[in-house]
């Protein structure tokens, strides 16, 4: 259905019941006032005729019908009305306009036979002598106290037409004049209830977009001000519930996004309802592109399917651990639950992934480190005990025996005692790493490096290795002394062991990219590429009987990269199979 302005709903129907009453009153007051005229013209009429009676009696018994007939011609034009004087058998004695001889009987004009019978007759008719509409008015004439004839009068209706003809024309243009009064008020009347309407029809649009800074203005009209208000009342509301809800959807963003954990929200479909930053990025997709796609479309992974499936199935929270890359082995812990409304039913699943592949690494390091700790510390507790006993059954009385089983036994001790050492150096400097507790100095880096030579020359001096120190004494650090020259001396007494004798160790360090880095270079037997993603770890050994037999502990390494890390720096190794190896430590530059 064809819709129109509400101003074309109203503005005409008020112009037509205006046009309609203006119309059917001038036609109410044309009649009664056409009848008014009548009325006055007939009385007029009568009562010319009332005095011409008396008259043409007179002249009729004095002179004779030609006298009426004279009296008719004089008085007629005098009074501006046609007179006709007619005897009771109807013939025409006298008339103002014509020749009674040529008139015809009257006698059966309905005015005359009116007059003649009820003392007064009218009539409006069309007129054959004068050839127009005529009224006529007739009454009797009496010759003692009987009709002897009709004094008749009469006037053209046409003065009587064009006088309501003018009224006509005046009532025409007064009523024109009151419709075109009435339709510019109206539509006045109609424009301001279109503009207020307008006006609330746009304010309707600022609300349902979302902009209540302004309100409605409140019209004149009562009704109309209470629908503004109400409006105003609706869009207060509606402000006050979505800023509620706003402030509620930030929340639950700062929330998601702040996360660590990853949360993935699906419906029934496993289409993608949401996602936060840590999903996204563990599943290696963009949010805002992922968001609205089904969940095969943008997760590769089997188990992760899987789960959401599971989840989606299960009445009960269920709870998974399963990888999600194999290439990095990226372990996820899943945790799923049916996604409710306020119902109670069902309409997706959400799921938590919290990425649990440090925490995996970090127990099977600990794992490891049990294992390694036990295996280190059996080794010399089994050896010194089975010497102990060794002595206690007898071998106390050879001498020999007795001495060498007891060095043995204190080399053990001293191994013993090494790994119990750097166990405890290593746990302080983790302790003062995780507290910020180990004080830092600027200091010449050479001091630290020339230490750490010097601590390890008597070593260096029984296997006939060369010892190279390179080093400015202008290179400042921010270092702990003591400790970098720990680090640095276990490094040298890593490339002491590892080398044959007659060859040299090179200490190098410089200023590279705004950090001072210090090598330790050794020409020994170098070490498999396999063995160096771990070799900084806790009693990892390249080859373990040599290592033990060298005496290491299998923490020094570990030692120099914390050492490294309390200094905000790094280590790293380069090495090839029978080309010796370059340690790499880092500091930053002062």
């Amino acid at each position: 259905m064809r819709q129109k302005p509400l101003i074309w709903q109203i503005f005409p129907p008020y112009l037509v019941v205006i046009g309609a009453a203006l119309l059917l009153m001038t036609g109410y007051m044309t009649h009664a006032i056409q009848q008014f005229h009548e009325k006055q013209m007939i009385s007029d009429l009568e009562a010319r005729a009332r005095v011409l009676e008396d008259r043409v009696r007179e002249q009729l018994e004095k002179h004779g019908p030609e006298a009426v007939h004279a009296l008719c011609r004089n008085v007629g034009p005098e009074i501006a009305t046609r007179i006709t004087v007619i005897q009771a058998d109807g013939a025409v004695i006298g008339d103002s306009e014509e020749d009674p001889a040529d008139m015809d009987n009257h006698a059966a004009r309905p005015e005359v036979a009116a007059a003649l019978n009820d003392g007064l007759g009218t009539s409006v008719r069309f007129s054959h002598t004068l050839g127009r509409d005529m009224m006529y008015v007739a009454v009797p004439l009496h010759d003692n106290d009987r009709p002897a004839g009709v004094v008749r009068v009469s006037l053209p209706v046409t003065q009587v037409r064009d006088a309501i003809w003018g009224l006509y024309a005046r009532i025409a243009a007064a009523g024109l004049l009151v419709v075109l009064l009435a339709g510019a008020v109206s539509w006045h009347v109609s424009r301001r209830i279109s503009r207020s309407l307008d006006e609330m029809k746009r304010g309707a649009r600022r609300f349902a977009q979302g902009d209540f800074s302004r309100q409605l203005p409140l019209p004149e009209s009562r009704e109309m001000a209470n629908l503004a208000e109400a409006m105003n009342q609706m869009a207060q509301h509606l402000d006050d519930r979505i800023r509620a809800v706003l402030n509620q959807r930030n929340q639950q963003e700062a929330v998601l996004s702040s996360m660590v954990e990853g949360v993935l929200a699906v419906d029934n479909a496993q289409r993608i309802l949401s996602l936060n930053g840590a999903c996204a990025r563990l599943m290696g997709v963009r949010a805002a592109e992922a968001q609205g796609r089904l969940l095969h479309e943008v997760v590769r992974n089997a188990a992760l399917k899987d789960f959401v499936a599971q989840a989606l199935d299960s009445v009960e929270p269920i709870e998974n651990e399963f990888v999600l890359h194999e290439h990095d082995q990226q372990i996820l812990q899943a945790h799923g639950t049916v996604l409710r409304d306020a119902q109670g039913r069902g309409i997706g699943a959400v799921v938590v992934l919290n990425d649990v592949t440090r925490l995996r690494r970090l127990e099977q390091v600990r794992r490891d480190f049990v294992a390694n700790v036990s295996h280190e510390l059996r080794t010399p507790i089994t050896s010194i005990k089975g010497f102990v006993e060794t002595l206690l059954e007898g071998a106390l009385a050879n001498p020999d025996d007795a001495r060498r089983f007891l060095e043995i036994v204190a080399k053990q001790s001293d191994r013993l005692n090494a790994i119990l050492g750097d166990l405890l150096t290593l746990s302080r400097i983790e302790e003062g790493e995780r507290k910020a507790g180990i004080p830092l100095e600027v200091r010449p880096v050479r001091e630290s490096l020339a230490a750490a030579v010097q601590l390890c020359a008597s070593k260096a001096e029984a296997k006939h290795v060369a010892i190279e120190l390179v080093c400015g004494e202008s290179l400042m650090a921010s270092i702990n002394a003591s400790m970098l020259e720990q680090a640095v001396a276990n490094l040298v007494d890593n490339a002491i062991k590892y080398s044959d004798p007659g060859s040299a160790v090179r200490v190098y360090a410089a200023t590279e990219n705004g950090e001072v880095v210090i090598r330790v270079q050794d020409h020994g037997c170098g070490i498999p590429p396999e063995h160096l993603p771990r070799l900084f770890e806790r009693f990892y050994r390249v080859d373990k009987a040599r290592s033990r037999n060298l005496g290491g502990t299998g923490l020094g390494l570990s030692i120099v990269k914390h050492i490294a890390k309390v200094h905000r720096g790094r280590v790293w190794v380069e090495s090839a199979p029978g080309k010796g190896s370059t340690f790499f430590m880092s500091v930053p530059s002062a």
